[in-house]
């Protein structure tokens, strides 16, 4: 049977849901499969001509709410820097006139961002379990989505899935959805719109927002789902009377997966002096730079060795 051609709208920026499976059997993503997998999508979201919205990475499927833009919004300049970023300097100094509207068409493609990012985390997947073939199911289901109350519940659906699964009493504590990352890590390098589908907040803080999101996320979460599990009304209660407001301590709280996961901690000065002391151990071309942790004021970290050719 002919497959049924994908619904993709041109000429104007669209948003989609995007779901995959892994075609292998069982829970076969660990912890570190899916830092590897938003690892990449944070490399690739920066490549390609996308607005994302959110992720939610599991065991054996992965869920992404991504807008992609239009190819003529962007200068020859910036496809120039896109292509610097994912190809490097050396390879950058070969890219001619010519084959600008090939990146300018490729980057704008949602197919092309899903396979070129499914494609990578198979080829890594595969080098990291000494096994060749397939890792996906064959083809990645698309929902084109409206703007709006349409985009904000898709958003809370994906971000409640880890609740749904009883893996988490609240969305944020699981590290690789998107409330996770505007929670734990500040949304760190940007890589997530603040917009929710909450246009009638537009002139909010991208913290207000986030609270009005947390609010829809454990509103909706609290209602009996046959999908699984549900946000306890007792969490629900805690959260309304914070106002859904995140305290210091709830920042240092879900912040202190930094305390495990990272290979240094401290002062900028002496993640710093670390990163130098143990240059010869990272792989990866570029020298390593203390980061700071987002709500933890003063407090830099330095990424795990085994992150070091990412």
């Amino acid at each position: 049977m002919a497959r049924i051609p994908r619904l993709l709208l041109r000429g104007e920026s669209a948003t989609y849901h995007i779901v995959s499976r892994t075609a292998l059997q069982g829970f076969v993503l660990g912890d570190i499969e899916k830092d590897l997998f938003v690892r990449l999508l944070r490399h690739l979201s920066a490549v390609y001509f996308t607005e994302l919205f959110g992720f939610c990475v599991l065991s054996n499927h992965v869920h992404l709410l991504v807008r992609m833009r239009q190819a003529d919004e962007f200068s020859d300049e910036e496809i120039r820097r896109r292509f610097t970023l994912n190809y490097g300097e050396a390879r950058a100094q070969t890219l001619g006139e010519d084959q600008l509207p090939f990146y300018r068409e490729k980057w704008a493609n949602l197919s092309e961002f899903v396979k070129d990012l499914k494609q990578s985390f198979s080829r890594q997947f595969n080098k990291i379990h000494g096994r060749r073939g397939y890792f996906w199911s064959d083809r990645f289901k698309s929902v084109l989505l409206d703007s709006g109350d349409t985009l904000v519940n898709c958003l809370a659906y994906i971000d409640l899935n880890a609740v749904r699964a009883g893996i988490v009493d609240r969305p944020e504590k699981y590290r690789w959805c998107s409330l996770a990352h505007h929670v734990q890590t500040g949304n760190a390098d940007g890589l997530l719109s603040t917009d929710f589908g909450l246009r009638h907040f537009a002139d909010l803080s991208d913290e207000e927002r986030l609270r009005y999101y947390r609010k829809f996320v454990y509103e909706v979460g609290s209602i009996p789902s046959e999908k699984g599990a549900q946000i306890s009304e007792t969490i629900l209660e805690e959260e309304e009377r914070a106002a859904f407001r995140l305290s210091g301590m709830n920042r240092f709280l879900y912040r202190t997966r930094y305390f495990t996961d990272s290979g240094v901690i401290g002062t900028k000065e002496f993640v710093a002096r670390c990163a130098g002391l143990f240059e010869s151990h990272f792989a990866c071309r570029h020298p390593k730079k203390p980061r700071p942790i987002s709500g933890l004021d003063g407090v830099y970290s330095l990424k795990r060795l085994v992150e070091a050719a990412s």
